[in-house]
């Protein structure tokens, strides 16, 4: 799928996925012991009867009437869901269903990444039930089942490309993802210390994944931030070698000056919230230019593959400076 065959942008070229979008959202969370959730917006939502999801969910909405899209979105390790809400109400304000399950409870981390895989899994499969998502929604508002994205960050990155690849192991024309958004995955501490299921072979283009992939890497993911904590994103396991292995369509996008907590909320919230604050390297400054440039470049992506609109991926390819965080390097390899 050759998307990109378009003239070059000009320097006038202008981008409005960086920016709040114009849908009008509403945040929500759903426990898991029963059908009802607690609004953190004040539109409210149209809450109906609806199946126990398998993990609390973090759902962000558009509560304008239409059908819309679905993010599924995995957080990275020992990381609370919430903690993204800034940038997935940035995606979600361009028309977009987020979904944010808690995969694992604080304090009781998974035994394996297996753990996280198989509880995806489920989620996937309770998006995808009529009654699932679908009476959470507010009246008038419809998923797109047949439009299912997964997007992931740090571990949880790692864990979307492990769905996507079982996806595609089952040799069926009835996938359940349709395209998939890396946010500086990371596979491990190092090359020869994986996490399982050890998915990277080192091999250019070895991924048995066939929808389009973007992967956003960060600058400074690599370098420690104290003496004592390594890495958060390491040589060899990094956004770098995901994106080495992905087949095109893909897309690789790097914000040079940023670290790998960086797309998280301004002050997320208690103990944890505040640790991962110093256990990575952090960009100078405000958070606000990297979530936005990460959640541009998720809802360009996913309206060239989803939506068959290229010209904001195009656009960004052509000029990374469009970006509010400094793009560098910025790749594109078409089918």
């Amino acid at each position: 799928m050759a998307l990109l065959e378009a003239k070059p942008a000009s320097s006038t070229t202008t981008t409005s996925v960086f920016d709040v979008g114009n849908f009008k959202i509403t945040c929500f969370t759903v426990e898991t012991t029963s059908n009802t959730s607690s609004s953190s917006s004040t539109t409210g939502t149209g809450i109906g009867t609806s199946t126990s999801p398998p993990k609390p969910l973090f759902i962000v909405t558009p509560t304008i009437k239409g059908t819309y899209p679905i993010l599924l979105f995995l957080h990275g390790f020992y990381l609370r869901n919430t903690f993204y809400s800034q940038l997935l109400q940035h995606i979600s304000s361009h028309g977009y269903i987020l979904v944010a399950p808690q995969l694992y409870e604080l304090y009781k981390l998974p035994t394996s990444g297996t753990e996280e895989i198989d509880t995806a899994t489920k989620v996937t499969e309770w998006l995808l039930d009529p009654q699932g998502l679908q009476p959470l929604l507010p009246e008038n508002v419809e998923a797109n089942l047949k439009a299912l994205a997964l997007v992931g960050h740090s571990r949880g990155g790692k864990a979307a490309f492990s769905l996507a690849i079982n996806d595609n192991a089952q040799q069926t024309s009835a996938r359940k993802y349709s395209v998939l958004v890396g946010i500086d995955p990371v596979a491990g501490l190092g090359k020869c210390c994986q996490t399982e299921p050890k998915i990277l072979t080192y091999e250019p283009q070895s991924f048995n994944i066939s929808i389009p992939i973007t992967v956003i890497g960060t600058g400074l993911g690599p370098e420690k931030a104290n003496l004592v904590f390594p890495p958060c994103a390491p040589e060899g396991v990094n956004h770098k070698e995901f994106f080495n292995e992905c087949k095109p369509p893909c897309g690789y996008f790097v914000t040079k000056d940023y670290g790998h907590m960086d797309v998280l909320d301004d002050d997320p919230s208690g103990f944890i919230g505040k640790l991962s604050g110093c256990l990575c390297k952090n960009g100078k400054g405000s958070r606000d230019p990297m979530r936005r440039t990460v959640g541009g470049i998720v809802v360009a992506f996913i309206r060239a593959y989803l939506q068959g609109d290229k010209v904001d991926l195009i656009a960004i390819v052509d000029d990374p400076d469009l970006a509010p965080a400094k793009l560098d390097p910025v790749e594109f390899i078409k089918a």
